[in-house]
């Protein structure tokens, strides 16, 4: 079971947090869930964090009555899924002395099996372009680097070990990344950095718009298993820190050209 859901929240007057509530928020979400925020080492939740429009200083962002926000809590096995599916927020959300209004929730759910037999078994016709929108700050771990470039290897590689993790189907290991990588370019994107706190340090990632584009000679079965990781990315995230609020992704697969950011 893969399951995304996402709650539209709101403050009934101007809310002052620090940048780092998305931790206190995060242990919330898991505690109400009743499952360990530290957990395996390779997340199988994603939690985006807040996102929509809110002023920003050094130290505190501010969220505003007007504006609507987007809170998402991603499954990647079936406990988790489970405990999301199962988690009443009812009609408040309090941390950090701050209360925001819940207005509605989204599920969606799907499986690995479903997934698998729909983009890949079922050998339908390939998917040449793949716009992805990262909505929060999305980063690769290089060596004790943070790197805050979308390279089309390191995305794949993010996705497939999360797959390999969980999927009852092992997809393949560094030769499958190899050639995704030599098959699916990069061919578009409008991007910025952003700061992303952890306790008291910093890691810079990217957020915005990626175009992907699958080489018109790349074989019919691979270009299908790229959709396939590209779609599990929606559930899986991007990237590093996914269970902080790190790599949200969306695809959107019917317009290659860029779109512009929430």
């Amino acid at each position: 079971m893969l399951i995304r859901s996402t709650w539209t929240l709101s403050v009934a007057s101007s809310t002052v947090l620090p940048h780092s509530y998305h931790l206190e928020l995060g242990k919330k979400l898991h505690r109400h869930m009743g499952l360990e925020m530290e957990g395996n080492k390779t997340p199988d939740i994603a939690f985006s964090s807040l996102q929509g429009y809110y002023s920003s200083s050094k130290e505190f962002c501010t969220f505003h009555p007007e504006e609507l926000y987007r809170l998402s809590l991603c499954g990647l096995t079936e406990s988790a899924s489970k405990a999301i599916a199962n988690l009443d927020l009812s009609d408040t959300l309090e941390f950090l002395g701050a209360e925001f209004n819940l207005s509605d929730r989204e599920d969606e759910i799907t499986s690995y099996e479903q997934l698998y037999t729909t983009l890949v078994a079922n050998e339908p016709e390939p998917v040449r372009h793949f716009n992805l929108q990262f909505t929060t700050p999305t980063a690769f771990s290089q060596q004790q680097v943070y790197l805050p470039l979308p390279v089309p290897a390191l995305m794949f590689q993010s996705w497939l070990m999360r797959w390999n993790e969980f999927g009852p189907v092992y997809l393949g290991s560094d030769e499958l990344i190899t050639y995704l990588s030599q098959a699916i370019a990069l061919s578009r994107h409008k991007l910025s950095t952003r700061a992303f706190q952890v306790h008291r340090s910093f890691i810079s990632g990217f957020v915005g718009d990626v175009t992907l584009k699958t080489r018109t000679r790349a074989d019919p079965l691979l270009a299908n298993v790229a959709h396939l990781l590209i779609r599990y990315a929606e559930f899986a995230g991007t990237g590093i820190k996914t269970r902080l609020g790190m790599g949200q992704t969306y695809i959107n697969l019917t317009h290659p050209q860029t779109t512009n950011n929430d």
